[in-house]
């Protein structure tokens, strides 16, 4: 029973704490004297903009996003391991085989299909 209140205690105090820090951010927050529309406008380098600021991506950039994470995480399981090649031996050295030909498969397979055909 001491260990749930403890917990109810401990939540209540983060709660307390969470919101008066919220309420003191909103009360001591900085405010512009003069609202003016000059003030909204964009600012490119004391150039006037030209056209919308909002450009839109095509949606099949996700494909090349998923495969720098793909083998940016291959890169930085990989990395480790060449520091202890020596320590793991053959064993170390199947496994990071395994992993290494699992993602080629894994890439050919994408490339097969047409992953980054419009590229």
């Amino acid at each position: 029973m001491t260990q749930g209140l403890a917990l109810l205690a401990f939540l209540v105090v983060s709660f307390l704490a969470v919101g008066s820090l919220l309420v003191g951010a909103r009360l001591l927050r900085v405010r512009a004297r003069v609202d003016s529309p000059l003030k909204r406008e964009t600012y490119e380098c004391g150039e006037t903009p030209r056209g919308m600021a909002w450009v839109r991506f095509h949606a099949r950039y996700y494909v090349v996003a998923l495969f720098f994470v793909l083998f940016d995480i291959e890169a930085a399981l990989i990395l480790p391991w060449s520091t202890i090649v020596r320590e793991v031996g053959t064993t170390g050295l199947v496994a990071v085989g395994t992993f290494v030909g699992v993602l080629m498969l894994g890439w050919a397979w994408a490339m097969r299909k047409g992953a980054l055909q419009w590229v």
